[in-house]
């Protein structure tokens, strides 16, 4: 099974834009949160990207 890194960061962001207080906890949180959003997202890139067919479209005349 795969990761979905993607979706992992998505979550991440949210939750750290639910934590906009000031106090100390919720500092400290969104200081953990962009830690963690940080390596999601260096793995998200990391990943090697999937193979994909390519179509030839036909070159010649439209009409």
């Amino acid at each position: 099974m795969t990761s979905d890194f993607s979706a992992a960061r998505v979550h991440l962001d949210r939750a750290y834009h639910y934590l906009r207080g000031d106090d100390p906890m919720s500092r400290r949180g969104r200081e953990a949160l962009d830690l963690l959003i940080e390596a999601v997202a260096g793995e998200e890139f990391k990943q090697p990207s999937q193979n994909a067919d390519v179509l030839m479209f036909p070159m010649g005349r439209r009409f």
